[in-house]
């Protein structure tokens, strides 16, 4: 495949590359105009930015209807933001689709067998992501969700939950943390949670990565089962698959320790919520903070609003002024890369599913 892509460079056809070549290509890649479609709307300054980021001029084609968009798809050899399978025939000339997120589980079979080459914005969305981790936990195992806000919401004294041995709290200092997928997000709370709040974090990812040092230790899934007995705190941070849909069953949660909590901070199909509404409401597990949901947003009748030891987000981890700047760079970077033929940022394996 490089020999390939270095071919077509040397005759002054752009292509993406999605790996480092071992050698270098000496003949310049193709200096005609980069054509962008999109239907995001990007500000003039986002627009500024990746513009001036490649050594070749490029076209930001920005679409107001699905039928302005088939238009530009003619002659766009990149796409920003995502291109359904029936738009494919619209676009003779594409090579790269930038997806506008981090999960692609919604990609559908005539995208994943076409030969674009699909990034995504894996690691973005991080920073926010880990901090809100910590965040629910925090007020779970500080009593905040369930004792003291409630309180406050009835103007009432802050009055002292539990006993005099300050059962119903709960500190993080030394206990171990769990984490399924250590990838950007699951990274970035492990690197939290050591640092900050020195626990010990035991890491699954189905890639071999190499281990930092950060992480006590680092497996592959065949440890699932080994580590959910172990952990204080199990977290769900994988992207979403068919191997990884509702891992988080019954099973898992029955294998917790009692005094545990759960995040799911990834995607909401990775857990099964009725199993975790019976762990929660049986006591089976101490608690649970979650960002994502199966079907979000979940109905008002849906028996985890029930669960006074659950705390909640909409799904908006990830939000932030910062994460926008961040997206923009990573594009911007990325078109720099495709237009000087060198290996894109987060590739997407399309058969893979991340």
């Amino acid at each position: 495949m490089l020999a390939a892509a270095g071919a077509l460079q040397a005759a002054g056809v752009r292509q993406p590359v999605v790996v480092s070549p071992y050698a270098q290509v000496t003949a310049p890649p193709s200096t005609e105009p980069i054509k962008v479609a999109t239907m995001y709307k990007f500000e003039p300054g986002e627009v500024e930015k990746i513009q001036s980021a490649s050594p070749v001029k490029v076209e930001i084609l920005i679409s107001n209807s699905a039928e302005e968009f088939r238009r530009n798809l003619r002659d766009a050899e990149v796409v920003y933001g995502g291109i359904r399978g029936a738009d494919l025939d619209y676009a003779p000339k594409l090579k790269w689709v930038q997806m506008g997120g981090a999960g692609v589980e919604g990609m559908e079979e005539k995208s994943r067998k076409a030969p674009f080459v699909m990034t995504n914005y894996a690691r973005t969305f991080a920073p926010g992501i880990s901090e809100t981790a910590m965040g629910l936990l925090l007020c779970l195992t500080r009593g905040i969700a369930k004792y003291y806000m409630p309180q406050f919401y009835k103007n009432r004294t802050m009055i002292p939950a539990g006993t005099v041995k300050s059962d119903h709290h709960t500190e993080l200092v030394g206990r171990v943390m769990g984490i399924v997928g250590m990838g950007g997000i699951g990274m970035a709370i492990a690197r939290r949670a050591y640092y900050g709040f020195d626990m010990r974090i035991i890491g699954i990812d189905v890639k071999p990565l190499p281990k930092p040092e950060y992480v006590a230790e680092l497996h592959d899934p065949s440890y699932f089962t080994k580590m959910v007995p172990q952990v204080d705190v199990l977290v769900a941070a994988a992207p979403h698959t068919p191997k990884t849909e509702r891992m988080f069953n019954e099973s898992v949660f029955r294998s917790m320790k009692r005094t545990a909590h759960f995040l799911a901070m990834s995607r909401g199909m990775l857990f099964d919520d009725m199993a975790l509404v019976k762990a929660l409401k049986e006591g089976w597990i101490a608690g649970a903070g979650l960002d994502v949901m199966p079907q979000e947003p979940p109905a008002s009748t849906h028996p985890i609003f029930d669960c006074p030891n659950v705390v909640m987000s909409a799904h908006s981890s990830g939000w932030s002024p910062d994460r926008q700047i961040r997206l923009i760079d990573l594009f911007a970077d990325n078109v720099r890369r495709y237009a000087m033929g060198l290996p894109l940022i987060n590739v997407v394996d399309k058969e893979a599913g991340y």
